[in-house]
């Protein structure tokens, strides 16, 4: 079975993680955010691609979902003592390692497909993870500020503000420049399932369908769209997916987002057991839905709810 998933950060890594458990023998592309991509002090930073593979890989911080385990921050130390930030971002010594790797494979000419590729040949995730694109996107965010309207990078609203402030509109730059990296639209037809994780619909999954061709090539596939909703209870599992949800008018729910994807990109969404009230809104709306436990609490609730996705995706194709 060949399954093409895609994927955000936390959510998306720790789903891929039960699939592969769900699936052990499955063929599994990746297609991974970008629009969290950052340039911090002159190293390209991919935190989504990079949890995905740590993930995957054995060498994530459980406990806070991102970064590397056994981690010392003596270079962050250091760049503040000089004065030099942000400080608000920090990245761990084995962290940087990875980005300097990075940063120069792509100052020597590579796209970051070819380097997520050299990356990944140490992690050995147990799936082929590609960049949306090779090319440039960073999400931004509108805020008001002291009465001033401004665009900020994703991640200072997300990790600096916490998003205590509203969103006003979320924009992928360069996105509608964009063309999908090598590999991705290949993938995505030679797919027999096309999964969308828990992650967050509009900074992650909304992101990679903003590059031109990748929502047309999901929707033309003729395959199973499957997708697993990031709100429970009407509230985002993890993180503040509601602050972005709200920028784009779309309610905080379940079947708001799945509304919002449509059924023209999907053919079935799964609810957690809390919000089994929605699934005969979303049925109306043509999408197959049902109501599953959706909270990931370790591999084995993951497995399941990956299980729960691949059976509802034979019951679309049959």
């Amino acid at each position: 079975m060949r399954i093409v998933v895609l994927a955000g950060g936390i959510g998306g890594a720790r789903f891929l993680r039960g699939l592969k458990q769900a699936a052990p023998d499955a063929d599994v592309t990746v297609i991974g955010n970008t629009g969290d991509d950052i340039h911090l002090f002159g190293l390209k930073v991919c935190p989504d691609l990079d949890t995905v593979m740590y993930t995957l890989g054995g060498g994530i911080n459980e406990e806070q979902g991102w970064g590397r385990t056994d981690e010392t921050f003596h270079v962050k130390a250091e760049l503040a003592a000089y004065g030099v930030g942000p400080e608000w971002f920090g990245l761990g010594d084995r962290d940087f390692a990875t980005h300097i790797v990075r940063t120069q494979m792509l100052g020597a000419g590579y796209p970051l497909s070819a380097v997520t590729e050299a990356l990944c040949a140490r992690w050995k995730p147990g799936v082929r993870l590609l960049p949306m694109s090779d090319d440039r996107i960073e999400t931004h965010v509108a805020v008001d500020v002291d009465g001033e309207r401004k665009a900020v990078h994703f991640q200072e609203y997300w990790v600096r503000m916490r998003a205590s402030v509203p969103a006003q509109a979320v924009v992928p730059v360069g996105a509608d420049q964009a063309k999908p990296a090598p590999g991705v639209l290949e993938a995505i037809a030679a797919a027999d399932v096309i999964l969308f994780p828990p992650s967050n619909p509009v900074v992650s999954i909304g992101t990679i369908l903003a590059v031109p061709g990748i929502r047309e090539a999901i929707a033309e596939a003729g395959v199973p769209v499957v997708g697993l909703s990031p709100i429970v209870g009407d509230a985002p599992v993890r993180g503040m997916a509601d602050k972005v949800l709200a920028a784009i008018g779309v309610e905080a729910t379940a079947s708001a987002v799945a509304l919002h994807y449509g059924s023209g990109l999907l053919d079935g969404w799964l609810v957690d057991r809390v919000d089994a009230g929605a699934v005969a809104e979303i049925e109306g709306a043509g999408i197959r839905s049902r109501a599953v436990p959706l909270l990931m609490t370790d591999v084995d609730a993951a497995a399941a709810m990956a299980r729960e996705a691949l059976t509802m995706a034979e019951e679309v194709r049959a």
